[in-house]
């Protein structure tokens, strides 16, 4: 079974739980209806185009022989249709040839991109990332060559950051840039785990490189980013000689094998020639520009692949058939009529819709952060409390849902053929790169939640109250305890962040301990009071399929959220049980 698109619940949660109303009338030129028909179109894309790619992805792979890497077969031409209709320059800036419309909107477009082949879907979001911060910190210059070639797909982008002994402590990086007589710099030095950092899906490759300089200050003061083209570019534009870099090896991965997964060489000559991004040693602030989109597109392959697997899993239920349900009269039943099997689909359905409002509703945050005056500074601060529990959150919430996908389709599920297999596979990488989810659950307890002294975070927990408010007000039995539960989880989140922002200074170890737990609390409290909104809208506007949508915020509600109160615990009282637990780990 393939993927197919789920348009009209991505259109939905679009509109009724990122609040894109807003966006639109600050885009102006966009309506509701050019959504509908961009999404459509994307759908369709990724369904009939690049979904059939995935399991070629899979088993092909990206060999690499003498410094060449050939992608799998049909992907380069799936790749220059996808650049040729736009898809890469969606939400990029107009005046290099981008389209300007909503960082919600492109999105969604990345979700189905995604779910269609997570392989595929990496390589762009790095191109976009790249373009999002050589537009910001680049030269005149710098633009002019390389920034419409990137707005448009017909180049790609990497992002390089790690090496043997640097990964999330960036700091520590050696690659090391020396100033030459002309302006340009020389780069020479070794980067590993490189998304892309070699293929033939476009005749050139720019990457944009950490390094360091002779007279840098030590640690992450001292970092400065370079755009290093694969090719050098001449002066009329045309490709010139090759850089001094290279692909030495190609990683042999659990998923992702569409993918290529590069270690990187620069300065096997005279270095790679470099063009500083922004100012010296402040090369940090232009890579974050693309790690935090980066971070809100990785949650998205989280989204991406929960909903492939849901897709798949309930295919398969439906046409499974097991043991004989209670009150069936005779023969065997299809498995999706035993209700532990209800269970786990529901699970997957919930957490996968829930992953999905979350990471949207980042989205619709950055867009309204564009804007200007006080409106725009909470939207900042709002992006950036949501940003860490997108990644974490939707790809906890992919591996999980992809675990259970397989276990639906129980030996089946085991065995490459069915295909889900590939996705659990293809999953386990989203929580690792860009930030492992400790690293974002870090973020959020001590850096994100004291953010104008809890203020930001006050505010949010304030709006999720309001849901709850809205749900327990409203007399329809089918919500069933959907506002009790809400109302206990939000309760949850609040004790659990008054603690914390105890914590952070007091005891920052404490802190730390509980900072997992409480990124899962917050995701589930957040997530479940979106789903009712998505529910309490459908009602409301009688559309998008409003009985669905109320079982599925009343099941994550009563099964999900009722978790809240353990997470809780977790947070507030058990820093000394994994403080104290180095006896346990000796040895």
């Amino acid at each position: 079974m393939t993927y197919r698109a789920p348009v009209a619940d991505i259109a939905f949660t679009l509109k009724h739980g990122a609040g894109l109303s807003p966006t639109l009338a600050q885009n102006g030129a966009l309506a509701a209806d050019d959504v509908d028909a961009i999404l459509e179109e994307a759908g369709k894309f990724a369904t009939e185009v690049i979904a059939p790619l995935n399991t070629v992805g899979d088993k092909h792979g990206t060999p690499l022989k003498d410094g060449n890497i050939t992608m799998p077969p049909g992907w380069k031409d799936a790749y220059r249709s996808w650049s040729a209709a736009g898809w890469n320059a969606v939400s990029l800036p107009d005046a290099f040839g981008g389209q300007a419309l909503p960082h919600a909107l492109n999105a969604a477009c990345i979700e189905m991109w995604n779910s269609a082949s997570m392989a595929f879907g990496i390589g762009p979001v790095l191109t976009m990332g790249a373009a999002e911060a050589l537009a910001a910190y680049g030269s005149d210059e710098l633009k002019r060559t390389y920034l419409g070639k990137l707005v448009s797909g017909e180049w790609m982008g990497t992002m390089q950051l790690t090496e043997p002994q640097a990964g999330s402590d960036v700091g520590a990086l050696r690659t090391k840039a020396e100033r030459a007589g002309d302006g340009s710099y020389r780069i020479t030095g070794q980067k590993i785990f490189i998304t892309y950092g070699e293929h033939d899906l476009t005749d050139n490759i720019i990457h944009f490189v950490l390094a360091r300089l002779p007279d840098a200050p030590a640690g992450n003061k001292g970092i400065s980013l370079f755009l290093v083209p694969k090719f050098l570019v001449n002066g009329d534009g045309s490709l010139g000689a090759r850089n001094d870099l290279r692909a030495h090896s190609i990683e042999h991965k659990l998923g992702i094998h569409g993918s290529p997964t590069c270690t990187m060489v620069y300065g096997d000559k005279d270095g790679a020639v470099g063009y500083l991004v922004g100012e010296e040693n402040r090369g940090l602030a232009c890579m974050f520009t693309m790690m935090n989109l980066a971070r809100l597109a990785v949650g998205l392959q989280g989204v991406g692949i929960a909903e492939r697997a849901t897709q798949q899993a309930l295919a398969y239920a439906r046409e499974r058939r097991q043991g004989r349900a209670i009150g069936a009269k005779d023969g065997s039943s299809a498995i999706i009529e035993h209700p532990d099997v209800k269970r786990m689909l529901m699970t997957m359905r919930a957490l996968t819709r829930a992953a999905r409002a979350i990471c949207y509703a980042t989205a619709g945050a950055i867009d309204m952060s564009h804007g200007g005056g006080d409106q725009a500074k909470a939207a900042d601060a709002r992006a950036a409390l949501l940003t860490p529990v997108a990644k974490a959150f939707s790809t906890d919430i992919g591996i999980e849902v992809a675990s259970m996908g397989v276990q639906v389709h129980g030996g089946m599920g085991f065995i490459e053929k069915t295909g889900a297999a590939q996705h659990l596979r293809d999953s386990r990488i989203a929580a690792i790169y860009e930030g492992t989810n400790g690293i974002q659950a870090l973020d959020l307890a001590m850096r994100k939640v004291p953010l104008e002294g809890g203020a930001v975070v006050r505010a949010y927990i304030g709006e999720l109250r309001n849901t709850v408010k809205a749900v327990q007000a409203n007399n329809d039995p089918a919500l069933g305890a959907t506002g009790a539960r809400l109302g206990e989880a939000v309760d949850s989140l609040d004790r659990a962040t008054a603690w914390l922002l105890g914590q952070v200074n007091e005891a920052p170890q404490a802190a730390l301990a509980g900072a997992t737990p409480y990124l899962r609390l917050f995701g589930t409290a957040a997530g479940g009071c979106m789903l009712a909104d998505e529910a309490l809208a459908a009602l409301r506007v009688s559309a998008g399929e409003p009985a669905a949508r109320v079982a599925v915020a009343r099941f994550f509600a009563e099964n999900i959220a009722v978790q809240a109160s353990g997470l809780e615990r977790a947070v507030t009282e058990s820093a000394d049980s994994v403080n104290t637990a180095d006896a346990a780990l000796a040895g």
